[in-house]
């Protein structure tokens, strides 16, 4: 079974659930603790093995492009002053050459038609797809979890979780077949279902493995729910033709597109590390 080489992140979206921060300032620039939401993502696909990145970015995301550059005036700076820790957190965020690319999704028509301009940078081998407004905090990154469970059944994974049954309007809900430990047999998805038409409380989560045989379902351009090309609607019709399953992800996942869910996740990741968490822990204390 292949490797997951490949990873797309679609950050072309406006931010509009964290105006007015994200007017000028892209999003995924926005920082957990000291490091922008993207970078988070873009280390768990490293850590998990992968080797290209493929940025689908819209108008005002150079910022982007600029913080995974290499800077030479400031490289230059910390390195003559010594400053030996900045220097190397720097070099870490900076992708290797040619392990970046950056394609334009020209038009607001849906995150399958995001993913969709991808498709000459990822040819035809599976590749992942990880959506950065999901921060996902976990001992094993959950891209390589799922890269796991690509090689051991083939085929299409998406991560799931259960949500509440008053929340499945905001996602895509999967109809769960068989289950084998944290892998579920998806037999169906349906996006953005009401509670009542919901077939599970089982929600896919911004990261998927997926056979390059997606980009043929979303060639043809039809439009599904709120008149966008659904990444959700080109997975369904590739239920029963190809292996596809959900993997219930271990880790705890932040939607940082939203403002609670981004606050949490600067406490929850603040609280764990060693340099700053005790500080911080006495400082919340005087807010309880």
């Amino acid at each position: 079974m292949a490797a997951i080489r490949k990873v797309v992140f679609p950050v072309a979206g406006l931010g509009t659930r964290m105006l007015p921060a994200t007017k000028a300032l892209p999003k995924e620039m926005l920082p957990v603790v000291d490091r922008p939401i993207i970078q988070y993502a873009l280390e768990e696909a490293a850590a998990a093995g992968c080797e290209e990145f493929v940025l689908v970015t819209g108008r005002g995301k150079t910022l982007i492009e600029d913080h995974f550059d290499r800077a030479y005036e400031l490289f230059d700076t910390l390195a003559r002053k010594e400053k030996r820790a900045d220097l190397e957190a720097l070099e870490a965020a900076v992708p290797p050459p040619g392990g970046i690319v950056y394609t334009r999704q020209q038009q607001p028509l849906g995150l399958g038609h995001a993913v969709w301009c991808a498709r000459h940078a990822i040819g035809r081998e599976p590749f992942g797809v990880i959506l950065v407004d999901d921060l996902i905090h976990a001992e094993t990154p959950c891209m390589a979890q799922l890269a796991a469970a690509h090689a051991r059944t083939g085929g299409n994974i998406v991560a799931v979780m259960e949500v509440p049954a008053e929340h499945t309007a905001r996602y895509g809900v999967i109809r769960p077949g068989a289950a084998d430990g944290r892998l579920v047999e998806l037999r169906g998805v349906v996006e953005k279902p009401r509670p009542e038409e919901a077939p599970s409380r089982l929600a896919v989560i911004g990261r998927y493995v997926l056979m390059p045989e997606i980009f043929d379902q979303l060639a043809r351009q039809e439009r599904g729910a709120g008149g966008e090309i659904q990444l959700t609607d080109a997975m369904a019709r590739l239920v029963g033709v190809q292996p596809f399953h959900g993997l219930r992800f271990e880790g705890r996942r932040f939607d940082c597109g939203d403002k609670q869910g981004y606050l949490e996740a600067i406490v929850a990741l603040a609280l764990e590390r060693p340099d700053i968490a005790p500080a911080f822990r006495e400082t919340l204390r005087r807010y309880t």
